[in-house]
């Protein structure tokens, strides 16, 4: 019997509560797995990824309410980081002797892309400077909130855009990488398992190092974690083996479910005004990133798939997913996104600075 006065208790209140984020994640996690089932039975590229993406940004958008806690995020991404240094082996670490001019048409990129996008959002939809710079990042999304809180920007309209990007990208460059370029067919990781005694050291060992690299505000901290100590033991044949499937397809599916859930307790006001801007910034990015990939294919006579792959701006995690579930090299592609985060952490404030301080609000 509920108290008169109308209200609960303190316990109950948030035995409530906890109840009520426990069902979230878990009817996200059910959206997740049939958007997944679904896009794999219409023979989607990637669709543990991409499916459970648009799944649950649809259960989002109809007003389902979850956050996925910290620890399982962070333990998504060691078992992503874990599979793909799986596909690390000497012969890929000679082949890194081409990167240093790969990334370098990388940096290039990206203040092109940042500017035209900027100028379309201040000219036809209304932003200010400022805000423009921040919603144009093409990537680094934590990073780049937390700069506009503390420049009291317009922050959710920032994440929105910023959403759009994460999800169109991961959405498109799977099937375009397919259906344009075909997958190459190879599976570069190992063939057997690896054994329950590897998978448990390499996490551990992951876990330690993501904290380490995240005292050290290294991007994408556990996701690097991962692959570092995966790529070691590979290299030197301590941990030899693949993930398993299911364990990969977890992985994939709570990756598809965080980007999914970036849309979950938007209004419609604020997603009706930036669905446009998200989509302009989308454009320019791709059409950047194939500008980036056609100079790189010139200079270093590389194959497009993995070129589009590694300078396309999506997240870290998921581009480095779909290089695995493409057959094309996942360090490579790592690699490049990791460096496209490490630009971005000076790029972006050098240049809030500069717009700053010729505009008056």
């Amino acid at each position: 019997m509920p108290p008169p006065w109308g209200w609960s208790l303190p316990e109950q209140s948030d035995k409530r509560g906890h109840m009520s984020h426990v069902i979230g994640i878990f009817l996200a996690f059910c959206a997740g797995a049939l958007g997944a089932l679904t896009f794999a039975l219409i023979g989607f590229p990637a669709a543990a990824l991409t499916g459970s993406a648009v799944g649950v940004t649809l259960a989002g958008l109809a007003g389902l309410r979850f956050d996925l806690p910290v620890w399982m995020r962070n333990g998504a991404f060691v078992v992503l980081g874990i599979n793909i240094g799986t596909g690390v082996t000497p012969e890929t670490l000679q082949a890194a002797a081409n990167w240093p001019l790969s990334i370098a048409v990388l940096a290039a990129s990206l203040p092109i892309g940042m500017a035209v996008s900027q100028a379309g959002m201040v000219r036809w939809m209304g932003f200010d400077r400022r805000d423009a710079v921040l919603a144009s990042a093409p990537g680094h999304l934590s990073y780049v909130l937390s700069m506009s809180l503390e420049q009291g920007g317009d922050t959710a309209r920032i994440a929105v855009i910023q959403s759009i990007r994460v999800l169109f990208l991961t959405l498109c460059v799977p099937l375009l990488v397919s259906s344009v370029f075909g997958a190459s067919g190879a599976d570069l990781l190992p063939v057997a398992d690896m054994t329950v005694l590897s998978l448990v050291v390499l996490a551990v060992a992951a876990l330690a190092l993501g904290y380490a690299y995240g005292w050290l505000r290294v991007p994408a901290a556990f996701l690097m974690a991962g692959m570092t100590v995966s790529a070691l033991g590979h290299v030197l044949d301590l941990t030899p083996g693949r993930l398993s499937r299911e364990l990969g397809f977890g992985a994939f599916l709570i990756m598809g479910t965080l980007i999914g859930s970036r849309f979950a307790g938007q209004s419609a006001a604020v997603l009706r005004s930036s669905v446009l801007a998200g989509l302009w910034l989308t454009l320019v990015n791709v059409v950047t990133a194939l500008g980036a990939m056609a100079v790189a294919m010139v200079l270093l006579g590389m194959s497009p798939a993995v070129l589009i792959v590694a300078y396309a701006p999506g997240g870290v995690e998921a581009m480095a997913a779909i290089a695995v579930t493409l057959g094309l090299d996942p360090a490579y592609v790592a690699a490049h996104h990791v460096m496209r985060l490490l630009i971005l952490t000076f790029l972006v404030p050098l240049w809030v600075h500069r717009v700053g301080s010729g505009q008056t609000r």
